[in-house]
């Protein structure tokens, strides 16, 4: 079981919380734990890596989703389920809560801005994250399964190794940010020294400018293709799940690091069965005869079809169930179960000799309805009733 606080709780909000409420909340955690203002304190690097850690599952309504249907145990085999490593990992992820000119670069003045990070850098800027929808069949769900896709998007240029330039000597250092990629304004005021840090709108925050560009990508090291990807399917997901690929989205302008491809489950409706969590439902038809002398019916299964015995006398609506033939769980041991419903079918046409069979059955002893106060026929409740008033 996981020792890890409620995201909720750690955020100090409530499950029906707004996005403007959850950034609200997360801000003033992450102020009041800020590594610059608790210098060694290592309760609080904790803390403010715990509040980041819920704001980044939080903020974002696939993983809200998950988080709110399975709590912790959901987050496993997402790739959002080791937390932060350390405070450098936070900045990197939240550029939109801690990048340049953002409340932190103006309280805490540049030493926020160490460990600054944003999509532009002097190796190029990050190329975008990608999504796909891929659909699954319940039998490929049910143990897991190898796909193959095909992505279109950005890859290195491979004439120039992604540089962008024409040659080696083509690219110099920006002249206006001196190589840093960023333009920092410092002011002061009664309250001490504030620094507002900005991309560099020459260079784009990469620290260098090219006089000649690449002929085949025309200046941004990436080319667009169509790639093949393989990606293994656990057990166990639904729709809704996502995968992510790390490095797998559009490749970076210029160097920059490669963005994610995100693979998004959609679940295959079945011809056959209908799903419960990791349970599987059918519904199984037999005869009148079937239904009195019993039978043995081959019945589909996932993967295949199994022998099911059902016993005489079996009632309309009887549930029977097969253990171990549902769903693999999703990170976790064993599987569900198929629960097959049995109906009966009643004919509405019978022939002479049918019709001569069911008349004498319908004095059989055995074959006369009762109901639940043991009397048989239509009088045990009207007709008490019209007793009643004789």
């Amino acid at each position: 079981m996981s020792n890890k606080r409620d995201y909720y709780e750690i955020l100090e909000i409530s499950k029906q919380a707004s996005d403007t409420e959850i950034k609200a909340a997360y801000r003033k955690m992450a102020m009041k734990y800020h590594p610059d203002r608790n210098q060694g304190n290592k309760e609080a690097e904790d803390k403010f890596k715990e509040a980041a850690e819920a704001y980044e599952i939080l903020s974002d309504p696939n993983k809200k989703a998950r988080y709110d249907q399975f709590g912790h145990a959901g987050m496993r085999g997402t790739g959002f389920d080791q937390g932060f490593g350390n405070v450098n990992d936070i900045f990197s992820h939240f550029s939109d809560i801690f990048g340049g000119g953002s409340i932190f670069d103006e309280i805490f003045g540049s030493g926020g801005s160490r460990r600054h990070s944003t999509r532009h850098n002097q190796q190029g800027i990050q190329g975008n994250d990608l999504k796909v929808n891929l659909r699954l069949t319940l039998e490929e769900i049910s143990d897991g399964t190898e796909k193959t896709i095909k992505v279109k998007r950005y890859e290195k240029c491979k004439t120039c190794s992604g540089s962008g330039a024409k040659n080696s000597s083509s690219a110099a250092v920006c002249s206006t940010c001196n190589g840093s990629g960023e333009i920092r304004n410092v002011s002061r005021s009664m309250f001490g020294q504030f620094v507002n840090i900005q991309v560099c709108h020459t260079c784009n925050g990469e620290g260098r400018v090219i006089k000649d560009k690449c002929p085949v990508c025309s200046g941004e090291g990436r080319e667009k293709k169509e790639s093949v990807i393989k990606v293994n399917i656990p057990a166990g997901v639904s729709s809704g799940n996502y995968i992510p690929l790390r490095g797998e989205g559009d490749a970076g302008i210029r160097g920059g690091h490669n963005g994610d491809l995100i693979v998004l489950i959609e679940e295959i409706t079945h011809k056959y069965f209908l799903r419960d969590q990791d349970d599987i439902h059918y519904e199984h038809t037999i005869s009148i005869p079937q239904a009195v002398l019993g039978t043995e019916e081959e019945i589909p299964v996932l993967g295949g079809t199994v022998m099911l015995k059902i016993d005489a006398g079996t009632q309309p609506g009887k549930i029977l169930r097969l253990r171990d033939k549902g769903i693999k769980h999703l990170n976790h041991n064993g599987r569900g179960d198929q629960l097959v419903h049995i109906n009966i079918h009643i004919p509405t046409k019978l022939s002479g000799k049918e019709k001569e069979i069911f008349k004498e059955l319908l004095h059989s002893e055995h074959f006369k309805a009762k109901n639940k106060d043991g009397n048989t026929g239509s009088k045990s409740f009207f007709g008490k009733v019209k007793d009643s008033f004789s």
